[in-house]
């Protein structure tokens, strides 16, 4: 990836954003408002679920799920619909040259907008369960920014397999569930045993919620070895993506 060639193709990957948002929302009446409603009636459905288990243990447990679907969700959607990248633009490939990266990127930045209106959604609700907003809040994205650079990374190298294996479209799916409870999305971390509270450390998309939470609902100091390990994990990620999708993409062109 060079910065000239991308400010080169930006035309071209703003126009792969629209054209992926609409086949995405096509026919769809409420349209990108289901980035909203989704985690937001998800919220509801859990606390009612949860809430004899956990409400006791964490304040303001609906702004609790709601983050963990937050964090979780983004990187389910940007790595699910990354993998497919490169396959369902296989047409356009193979008539003329473009930046094959560009086509991770587009899918990227349109989870980044689905991102962004289900952020807003959850200060709406802090907004209702009268949640003070400090200037803290700024401070969460870091945690985005770090999240979105590791959703890059794992995207590339997605999307650069996938090519040759389709199946890992399917396994991909599994692997999420798995990931997805090994998150303290809507249990919290004293719950949990020591021994398994380890393993859930082992989760990268565990470093990037907590920083989220001390930040957004707790106005705590972020941990610097929390976030260290958040750094670190993104940016050995993003190097490992960019360097197997630079080894594979002059191989696209047979396998597609």
């Amino acid at each position: 990836m060079k910065s000239n060639e991308i400010k080169q193709y930006t035309p071209l990957l703003i126009e792969l954003l629209k054209r992926d948002i609409k086949v995405k929302y096509r026919k769809s009446v409420l349209g990108v408002l289901w980035s909203v409603l989704n985690p937001l009636f998800m919220m509801i459905i859990l606390s009612v679920v949860f809430s004899t288990l956990f409400k006791n243990n964490v304040e303001n447990y609906p702004t609790y799920i709601f983050s963990g679907q937050l964090i979780y969700n983004f990187f389910s959607e940007a790595t699910t619909s990354s993998m497919s990248a490169i396959v369902d633009n296989a047409s356009l490939i193979k008539k003329i040259y473009v930046p094959k990266y560009l086509f991770v990127l587009a899918r990227i930045c349109s989870s980044m907008i689905n991102l962004m209106a289900t952020l807003s959604a959850l200060f709406c609700v802090m907004l209702v369960l009268r949640i003070d907003l400090s200037y803290r809040l700024y401070e969460g994205v870091v945690a985005l920014i770090l999240l979105t650079l590791f959703s890059t990374g794992v995207g590339l190298v997605l999307s650069a397999i996938a090519v040759k294996f389709r199946d890992m479209m399917h396994l991909y799916s599994v692997f999420l569930t798995a990931l997805m409870y090994l998150c303290p999305i809507i249990y919290t971390m004293s719950f949990l045993p020591e021994r398994v509270q380890k393993i859930v450390m082992l989760n990268p998309l565990t470093h990037f919620l907590i920083i989220f939470r001390e930040c957004v609902l707790y106005e705590e100091n972020i941990s610097i070895k929390i976030l260290g390990v958040g750094v670190l994990e993104t940016f050995i990620m993003l190097g490992i993506g960019i360097y197997v999708f630079g080894k594979r993409q002059d191989k696209f062109i047979m396998d597609i």
